[in-house]
């Protein structure tokens, strides 16, 4: 009996290449997704504490209110909170940066601050160190 060798081409693909890109791809969006911009001036301070923060509450001069970049109201602020910090993956250190523009009310900041209090939740308050200081 002869028996023919067959040669099989068997077709491979690299998937290296691919996972290094979609990790970097990964890193990208996270680390920008995070971001928030703030074009308001902010309280000047001697500190010089850099801190992570999970999420970002501004208060603008006219009252106005956002959370993480979207605009919200007083009414429904604390359970927009709640709600944030409910699906966290960091329930338990997470972290409320309360960037107020210069010159608005306390009576604001602290309203943000009770609600971080009742959720135990850590809050920051987002200031500019003054020009010249540590530079």
């Amino acid at each position: 009996m002869l028996s023919k060798k067959r040669n099989k081409v068997q077709a491979e693909f690299n998937m290296s290449s691919l996972t290094d890109i979609i990790f970097l791809l990964l890193i990208f969006f996270m680390l920008t997704s995070s971001m928030v911009q703030i074009n308001v001036p902010l309280p000047k301070s001697d500190s010089t504490t850099v801190a992570p923060t999970d999420l970002a509450v501004m208060i603008k001069l006219d009252e106005s209110v956002s959370l993480n970049g979207k605009a919200t109201s007083w009414d429904v602020i604390e359970k927009e909170i709640a709600s944030f910090v409910r699906y966290s993956k960091n329930k338990e250190n997470a972290t409320i940066s309360i960037i107020a523009e210069s010159g608005v009310t306390y009576d604001k900041m602290h309203t943000i601050m009770k609600i971080a209090s009742g959720l135990k939740l850590r809050a920051i308050l987002a200031t500019q160190p003054h020009k010249g200081h540590g530079n």
